[in-house]
């Protein structure tokens, strides 16, 4: 084939393959504002809430046919057991204090378990109040232990780590007082006010009186700045006591006692008041503050050492 022809043909491939490039890219360009994903025809058509009807809720719940041979086996429930969300399977109800769903259906927060019920406490000010679990009855019960359970949901929570439990009576036990809060030992400046606190458990209701110094003079006696007060709480079947001194000066330092006693007995507790001048109350402020801050110091290097 003579040499000009075969530069001919080479020259028209060429111009053809060129021609079919740009024709390619411009229909490309015209075209591809028209081009759309399948999968946006496909989500178009889904129906969101029909699908949460039949298949469950945003959570991807999913309640097919209840079928109990296939539900986990649950155990340690202290409340005891309800129905889950599917109303199929056996789970843990919640126990006293804790949140829960009001009504009977478990929704997001679980079922109150054995002699509870889902309640929202309307003294909460302030707050938006969240449903909790509240015992049914809130009656007191004696164990076999001598232990006192301040409703039946608590004695049943103490019978699941010890099953020999029994009630023993309707009530509180008996039982001489016990100081739950004694007096503290307190520091503090001449014309201060200084108080001491002291909270017993007992039943019968104990009676609560303050001494000083082994004496057995009940104060306040005639003492016009001194005063004492009680009042039951803060939990059922205790009583809190507070011994109050108003402008406390040299002659009020000494140790103070608290005496509770019951038709069953007595116990007290004792804390010591130390009373400063002015003078005095700075150096024992300094030297306090020293050995906080050494104590302070030293925990942070144990804390970096340790971590």
């Amino acid at each position: 084939m003579p040499w000009e022809i075969i530069v001919s043909l080479c020259s028209i491939m060429v111009l053809l393959n060129m021609s079919s490039s740009d024709s390619f890219l411009n229909r490309f360009d015209d075209d591809i504002d028209q081009i759309s994903n399948p999968l946006d025809e496909i989500i178009d058509h889904f129906d969101y809430d029909k699908l949460e009807d039949e298949h469950g809720d945003r959570n991807g719940t999913h309640c097919g046919e209840c079928s109990p041979e296939l539900c986990p086996v649950v155990q340690g429930c202290r409340a005891g057991l309800i129905l889950d969300n599917c109303g199929c399977c056996q789970e843990c109800g919640n126990l006293e204090g804790q949140t829960c769903d009001l009504g009977d259906t478990n929704v997001f927060y679980g079922l109150c378990g054995m002699d509870l019920e889902c309640k929202i406490d309307d003294l909460d000010v302030g707050e938006v109040a969240e449903p909790q679990c509240v015992c049914t009855s809130q009656d007191a019960l004696c164990g076999s232990d001598g232990k006192t359970y301040m409703n039946i949901c608590k004695f049943k929570e103490a019978t699941f780590s010890n099953s020999s439990i029994k009630i023993k009576s309707n009530g509180p036990c008996k039982t001489v007082p016990i100081i739950k809060v004694p007096p503290q030992n307190l520091v503090n400046v001449t014309g201060s006010c200084v108080v001491f606190l002291c909270e017993v458990f007992a039943f019968p209701m104990a009676l609560i009186e303050w001494k000083k110094d082994g004496k057995d003079i009940i104060l306040p006696g005639d003492d016009p700045h001194i005063s004492v007060q009680s009042r039951g709480g803060p939990l059922k079947f205790e009583l809190s006591s507070w011994l109050q001194i108003e402008e406390a000066d040299l002659a009020d330092a000494g140790t103070y006692r608290c005496v509770a006693r019951n038709e069953l007995g007595n116990i007290s507790a004792t804390a010591v008041l130390g009373v400063l001048g002015p003078e005095e109350m700075s150096v024992y402020l300094m030297e306090n503050m020293t050995e906080m801050l050494e104590y302070g110091h030293s925990e942070r290097e144990y804390d970096e050492d340790y971590y």
